[in-house]
């Protein structure tokens, strides 16, 4: 049995609630991992801990709030969304960079994006694309 699925299925047959017991149970079956090797796994697994207990998670569809978009010349654009959805939002915006845009600043319901001056029409109009995609 290959090992991802030797952990999916020691985790759906009895409750594990931290990693070093997973560890444990998976050397008892002859695999000697890393923790962090471990971890890494369970992420591409999709198993999270839910509710103390670690468990392979489905995506859903989710369904992400309005975001609007503000420009501040000379070369800023400032995305307001939802409380606790900036972070992720700057943080795509940083894993699908476009010419022009040079970086993110996230708060909570803020992000802040810095942009060439000369290219702010172009990545104005890329992210309302984008954000009306989303």
């Amino acid at each position: 049995m290959d090992l991802d699925a030797l952990i999916l299925q020691l985790l759906e047959a009895s409750p594990i609630a931290d990693q070093g017991e997973l560890l444990a149970r998976l050397t008892a079956k002859g695999h000697d991992l890393t923790q962090s090797t471990l971890s890494r796994r369970l992420k591409r697994l999709g198993v999270q801990k839910v509710q103390g207990l670690y468990r392979r998670v489905e995506p859903s569809a989710q369904i992400l709030p309005e975001v609007t978009l503000r420009e501040v010349p000379p070369n800023l654009l400032v995305l307001r969304t939802a409380p606790g959805f900036a972070q992720a939002l700057g943080l795509s915006l940083d894993a699908d960079p476009m010419p022009g845009l040079m970086g993110t600043l996230a708060g909570d319901d803020t992000v802040f994006v810095a942009v060439l001056p000369e290219r702010m029409a172009e990545v104005k109009a890329h992210l309302m694309r984008v954000l009306v995609r989303a």
